[in-house]
């Protein structure tokens, strides 16, 4: 039987619940996974290439069949490079719907073969986006059920330079 690799593409600036729940659910449909990381020089991330790729490996170290990469360039041409026939791409509104069918239907045009499996998140996570999050947190609201604690640490670090001088004191003062 053959392998299937899926590659899973995103900026992911951060990652949320709701990508982990789509990386947890296509690991079980897919023989292998790949959390592809989009290094896109259009948009200025809150978080470097490395800065994400290193939390989504932590995030994904218990699964088998995940492994994350970077990539950047048409998604089609990274699809080849890692020998991938299928894409996961996670569905939360209609908006997301043709958004993603047109970008489904171009690289149909661009690479037959390779075909994108569309997945609704958990009901929980239907609403959650990474630019969300980072508003919120902008803004000191509650991000503990929206993204994984050591993303919430990251956000935390990076919006406020002196939480992470607050959270060393803490732990200082609880040894």
């Amino acid at each position: 039987m053959k392998k299937v690799t899926a590659i899973y593409p995103g900026s992911f600036d951060p990652p949320t619940n709701g990508h982990l729940d789509l990386v947890e659910r296509g690991s079980k449909i897919f023989d292998e996974l790949i959390v592809a990381v989009l290094r896109n020089s259009e948009k200025t991330p809150l978080f470097s290439i490395g800065e994400r790729r290193h939390m989504l490996e932590e995030l994904t170290a218990g699964f088998k069949n995940v492994r994350v990469d970077v990539f950047d360039g048409l998604t089609v041409h990274y699809a080849s490079r890692v020998k991938a026939s299928a894409m996961l791409r996670g569905i939360r509104a209609l908006s997301d719907y043709e958004y993603e069918l047109q970008m489904a239907l171009m690289n149909r045009k661009l690479r037959p073969e390779l075909e994108t499996v569309f997945m609704m998140p958990a009901e929980k996570y239907s609403y959650l986006s990474s630019r969300l999050v980072r508003e919120v947190a902008r803004l000191g609201g509650d991000i503990s059920k929206l993204v994984p604690e050591i993303v919430e640490q990251r956000l935390r670090e990076k919006l406020d330079p002196a939480f992470k001088l607050q959270s060393r004191k803490e732990k200082a003062g609880r040894a």
